[in-house]
């Protein structure tokens, strides 16, 4: 038991969410740093994770497939029990308490996000896939050098509440990456630079709940 809990804390098994979107980039940087990291797309997978990466992608179609999976109450007690998870783009909206602009069939589908996070987010904030962009984003929380952030149909933060703190702000002033005990979140995907720092910091959270 001791030698299972000791490979636990130093490889974490931690799950990407692959339902839909950019799991498999996920898992490769997870694996890269060392986690044995494991798509996740049933509650059993989830329940044998120490920590959750929700990748980017459409966030109605994730929600969607979550609940047509028998994923989206697992998912919100998973986060209520304070899993570590990590979402990127749409698994920011799918981790935000509340989004602002959200599509105009929200009424007749019923779109609902996961939560946990204490934001509203705006979808698509920068325009469309033609409005895609890059730039180098300092995040304090990680270190020097700056962040080389590529944002793809990006939703923005307007709101951060109280519970909520921003860690990566534009120099527009709006918050593009923020945190909240053991949940982390980015409108930018750092899977696609070979940025590794936002990665290495959630499996810091992975392992300190594996080892709790």
């Amino acid at each position: 038991m001791a030698g299972s809990r000791h490979e636990e804390a130093a490889a974490p098994r931690v799950g990407v969410l692959a339902l839909q979107g950019d799991f498999r980039e996920h898992l490769a940087v997870l694996t890269a740093l060392g986690a044995v990291a494991v798509p996740v797309r049933r509650p059993d997978e989830l329940a044998a994770v120490s920590g959750l990466v929700i990748p980017g992608g459409e966030s109605t179609v994730m929600d969607k497939l979550s609940r047509t999976f028998g994923m989206a109450e697992p998912l919100r007690a998973a986060v209520d029990a304070g899993l570590p998870v990590y979402g990127t783009c749409a698994g920011l909206i799918m981790l935000a308490d509340r989004v602002v602009d959200g599509p105009a069939s929200q009424h007749l589908t019923g779109q609902r996000t996961i939560g946990g996070l204490d934001v509203a987010v705006r979808r698509n904030a920068f325009g469309g896939q033609n409005e895609s962009f890059e730039t180098d984003l300092l995040v304090p929380v990680v270190g020097v050098p700056p962040v080389h952030a590529v944002f793809i149909r990006a939703p923005v933060v307007a709101e951060v509440g109280p519970l909520a703190t921003a860690i990566g702000v534009l120099d527009d002033g709006r918050v593009v990456a923020v945190e909240q005990g053991n949940l982390l979140g980015t409108s930018f995907h750092p899977e696609v630079t070979g940025e590794l720092r936002f990665h290495a910091r959630f499996l810091d959270k992975a392992r300190a709940w594996s080892s709790r």
